[in-house]
């Protein structure tokens, strides 16, 4: 039986408690959150590597310089962990530059270092350096320490790549998994909080990661025993655009495929559905984390809450974005500021972004910089993000466990059309598997149209003209059994140049549904008219249009496919209404 929110038993901590009988150890309950890694995610990556100074020198290396050729005055120091215990002096007053001035303030150092750098526990001379004297353990965690790698060749490292770059001289930079950006959030790497304490998320929860869909990979494998994700198992040899899908240029870009949407939903699902979790939370690339948070609210059959969000720079860069909204996401699912009156989410999912927190269904990226992030129409930001979450708004549309197609709400099959000899029929296609899981292959192919001024190359509106829309009818009858379009219409009063019009008007009778939307940037609400056949959008933008037909189509099949595609019948024309009315009826509330 699934948790209520918040009733985890995990043991996190002690609290002290004085008796009559003595001292008693009480467990301290706090929520556990699914951290998921979604693919080309930027607030997963990190800066590359640079050979240290200390390890140049000590190799006789040509040292790091300033582009003036000027020797640098630092070294790039990067997380790593000690080996065994190591004792260090730490001179005093040296964490800011004001301390000294209340000297009178502080405790007594713990000795001094004289000039020949013996440590007293007495000052023996003027000249003598307070210190306060530390041992720094392995199991502490990570520390800021120079990196002192060089390539097989001996050279130092420069960029990611070997001096002879190629498939297999690369590094990688993004983590396999969260758990080490959590990990180096919680260390302090990044920052501490305005009060100078770190622990900024151990301290509000506990945490399992997830390979949703990850942006980088094991590619000679991992034994189980090496992983920090919540898989038990080893982990195989993993092929780049296929198990992981990296950010790069274009010659490096992998972008998730169709089918990947079907291997996301199931992770998350079944984590979700496991009754072991009071949150979650989806990390994913800037450009594609508005679509996918809104896929997932619209596929995942969850009552908890679930945020999502992005970073605009690497972790570990100046000014990264993408710690502090992580953060802000575990404060906004711990907050409960999502829940009704019987403590169910409210909201759907949420995209967390520069303190502010937006409905997945509406919020769009704009800009390529921090804070880039815009509601089309008139409502989305449903309040800010923070230590204190503050909301304005509830959603009034359907989501996640409110959701018609949800996860649990699809059918196992539906049928689809596919053209034999001639002839379009009815198919049937499998939308889940025997356990429940969403089949690769069950993912429709929604295509995109747009209305274009002086496109046209006739005045006829002859469909023939619309040859990217007809071969694509074809190759989806030939190909993909469920298939549909989305079609940007004009501003205002959403019309479109007629041979288009025509074009998708043979599609909707050859069983595939065709959403249309306004192209405006603030989603204008579509006027209706039935009369085009055609589904109206609502004040979707087209990717949001494309992802909602994509659900419905696989709760509710195609459309029924006439016996002529160019003419069909008054009857056959009555049919494709009452049907379209279903998949409005999804549109209108989701």
């Amino acid at each position: 039986m699934p948790k209520k929110p918040f009733e985890s038993l995990l043991i996190v901590g002690i609290v002290i408690s004085l008796s009559s009988s003595g001292v008693h150890p009480q467990t301290i309950e706090k929520p556990k959150i699914a951290v998921f890694a979604g693919g080309l995610a930027t607030v997963l990556n990190s800066p590359t590597l640079i050979t240290s100074n200390k390890a140049r020198a000590l190799r006789g290396l040509p040292l790091l310089t300033h582009p003036d050729g000027s020797p640098a005055r630092f070294d790039p120091l990067v997380p790593q962990r000690l080996a065994a215990p190591v004792e260090v002096y730490i001179e005093q007053f040296s964490a800011h530059p004001l301390e000294s001035d209340v000297a009178e303030l502080y405790a007594p150092p713990d000795g001094y270092l004289d000039v020949g750098g013996a440590f007293h526990e007495k000052r023996q001379s003027p000249q003598d350096k307070p210190v306060y004297k530390v041992t720094l353990r392995p199991e502490d965690g990570l520390y800021p320490l120079p990196y002192m790698a060089l390539q097989v060749n001996g050279q130092p490292w420069d960029g990611a790549c070997t001096s002879a770059a190629g498939p297999q001289g690369c590094r990688q930079a993004y983590f396999p998994d969260p758990s080490r950006l959590f990990e180096e959030i919680d260390r302090g790497i990044g920052g501490r909080t305005r009060a100078g304490t770190v622990n900024m998320l151990a301290s509000k929860a506990s945490y399992d990661f997830y390979r949703a869909l990850p942006s980088s990979g094991y590619t000679k494998g991992l034994p189980a025993a090496k992983r920090t994700d919540v898989g038990t198992g080893d982990i195989p040899p993993e092929v780049e655009g296929e198990d992981w899908f990296p950010a790069g240029d274009q010659a490096h870009l992998r972008v998730p495929r169709m089918k990947d949407l079907a291997k996301l939903t199931n992770v998350v699902q079944k984590a979700l559905s496991s009754g072991s979790y009071d949150g979650a939370l989806w990390l994913e690339d800037s450009h594609g984390v508005h679509d996918t948070s809104y896929w997932l609210n619209l596929l995942i059959d969850t009552r908890m809450p679930f945020a999502a969000t992005s970073s605009m720079s690497p972790h570990g860069s100046i000014s990264n974005d993408g710690d502090l909204n992580a953060v802000d996401c575990v404060d906004y699912l711990i907050s409960k500021v999502w829940a009704d009156a019987e403590g169910r989410d409210d909201l759907g999912v949420v995209l967390v972004e520069h303190k502010q927190l937006f409905t997945a269904r509406q919020v769009e990226k704009i800009s390529g910089r921090p804070g880039g992030y815009q509601v089309p129409g008139d409502a989305g930001v449903l309040g800010s993000a923070g230590v204190v979450p503050n909301l304005w708004s509830r959603p009034v549309k359907l989501h996640t466990w409110k959701s018609a197609v949800n996860m649990s709400r699809l059918p196992s099959s539906v049928q689809g059309v596919r053209k034999s000899k001639g002839e379009i029929n009815l198919v049937e296609v499998r939308i889940k598997d025997d356990l429940g899981m969403l089949l690769e292959e069950a993912i429709p192919t929604v295509t995109m149209a747009r209305y274009n001024r002086y496109f046209k190359t006739g005045a006829s509106g002859d469909p023939q003209e619309e040859v990217e829309v007809l071969a694509r009818i074809e190759k989806n009858l030939q190909e993909r059994p469920l298939g549909g379009f989305v079609m940007e219409a004009l501003v205002g009063n959403a019309v479109v140049h007629e041979s288009l019009g025509n074009a998708l008007q043979i599609a909707v009778f050859s069983g595939m549904p065709v959403v249309k939307v306004s192209r405006d940037a603030s989603a204008t609400l579509v006027p209706e008219n039935r009369s085009d056949y055609m589904i109206e959008g609502d004040t979707l933008t087209a990717p949001k249009a494309r992802l909602l037909l994509m659900a419905a189509m696989m709760k509710l099949g195609v459309l029924p496919p006439a016996k002529d595609p160019l003419n069909p019948t008054a009857e056959e024309k009555k049919r494709t209404q009452e049907r379209i009315a279903l998949y409005q009826e999804i549109f209108n509330t989701h």
